[in-house]
């Protein structure tokens, strides 16, 4: 844990503490209107500020997940040329496009839109 966050939890967890404070104390009988209202007003800025000091200290303590997806194969691979269906013509790689999950293919020359499979090897 670096010490900048643990400085700003201990900031916070003071300001925070004396903000409380200073609203709860606003209450008091003992208090003119202008010391209640100044108290009020302190203790607002003390939460505002302790609270903008949480917030700040937990979004740069977070780090940003990084996933990584590995394919194992348990074979040989060997690339195969994919052909129209209707021209037989085979197909740019750039034409090939995902939709939904699924990978489309489109021929410019017959105008045929056909999905991508792979053919069973038996």
């Amino acid at each position: 844990m670096k010490i900048t966050t643990i400085l700003g939890a201990i900031v916070a967890a003071i300001l925070l503490f004396f903000g409380f404070i200073f609203v709860l104390s606003a209450g008091a009988a003992a208090l003119t209107t202008q010391q209640q209202t100044l108290r009020l007003v302190e203790g607002g800025i003390l939460l505002f500020v302790g609270f903008a000091i949480v917030y700040v200290t937990y979004a740069f303590s977070r780090k940003p997940t990084t996933i990584v997806q590995q394919l194992e194969i348990s074979g040989q691979m060997k690339g195969v040329a994919i052909k129209c269906p209707n021209c037989s013509a085979s197909v740019d790689a750039n034409r090939i496009r995902i939709v939904s999950g699924v990978p489309y293919a489109t021929r410019p020359y017959c105008g045929t839109t056909f999905e991508v499979t792979e053919e069973p090897k038996w």
